[in-house]
């Protein structure tokens, strides 16, 4: 029997329609973005983030630096936007050209404007338990799985992938929520015994195909972060005939994307918050 399909899209249009009415409610909110250089991914990236910004009614500023600017420059660029009070989220779109240190970077954004979460501030008030600003797709990871009413606590969650941006705080939100996380990657001997292991499935490495219907455990919810693109369209880093193993999982695209979209505007919203006191920012 085949997976459920946990449907991203009509989540993430649900919670846009939620946001679009905080933005009503709060007045003007800012999100000021900073692509360094011409990566057609990234481009795109930003691209469908101010589309989403524009349709819930935040003020996004598209910033584009040229792929020569230096280090300091951008830096520099950074501080100007801190200290903007029409900003109340900045996001640095990475990667950055080789020639830029990216944790300085990260380093430099005030830590109550980064939606992306990944300033030491937020990144240790997360391991913590105390999350501020937490990126996007590991917030819209737990979304899903809250709407589908997975079970964490008690649960065997593995997580495969271990970056900044999706494996390490995913790990810690599903630790936080009382399951039992093991973390995977390139290093991991023998990877399709620990994911059939598996409760809670979550694939973030970039690679389509990385884990087969064998990986999976009968039953097991399967979430796929991968957006891989080649000669079939975007596939994701789970092979598509999982779905005949899996009790639910994300398709792609369709599934983990949409939501992180509308949890990028989410986070807006929140350090828009924090900025006018509504909230209290935890790493004050």
């Amino acid at each position: 029997m085949a997976a459920r399909l946990i449907d991203g899209r009509a989540l993430a249009e649900r919670i846009r329609g939620e946001i679009a009415e905080e933005v009503r409610e709060l007045g003007e909110i800012g999100l000021a973005t900073v692509l360094v250089g011409d990566d057609p991914a990234s481009d795109t990236y930003i691209r469908l983030k101010h589309k989403a910004a524009a349709e819930v009614g935040i003020d996004a500023d598209d910033i584009r630096l040229a792929s020569e600017t230096t280090e300091e420059e951008l830096l520099a660029r950074v501080a100007e936007l801190n200290a903007d009070a029409s900003v109340d989220g900045l996001l640095v779109q990475l990667p950055l050209p080789e020639h830029i240190d990216d944790a300085r970077v990260i380093r430099a954004i005030d830590p109550v404007k980064d939606v992306d979460g990944l300033h030491p501030l937020n990144f240790g008030q997360l391991v913590l338990g105390r999350p501020a600003q937490v990126g996007a797709t590991p917030v819209g990871i737990m979304r899903l799985l809250e709407e589908y009413d997975v079970q964490l606590e008690g649960a065997r969650a593995v997580v495969v992938g271990r970056s900044d941006i999706v494996g390490k705080p995913a790990s810690l939100l599903l630790l936080h929520a009382n399951a039992t996380v093991t973390v995977c990657h390139s290093r991991t001997r023998d990877l399709g015994s620990v994911t059939r292991e598996a409760d809670v499935l979550v694939v973030a490495v970039g690679h389509a195909n990385v884990i087969g219907p064998d990986d999976v455990r009968e039953g097991a919810t399967v979430v796929d972060v991968g957006m891989n693109r080649g000669d079939d369209g975007v596939v994701g880093d789970v092979d598509p005939a999982a779905a005949e193993r899996a009790g639910l999982i994300t398709p792609v695209p369709g599934g983990v994307g949409p939501m992180t979209i509308a949890m990028l505007l989410a986070s807006a919203v929140k350090a828009a918050k924090y900025r006018r006191g509504i909230l209290a920012f935890p790493g004050a």
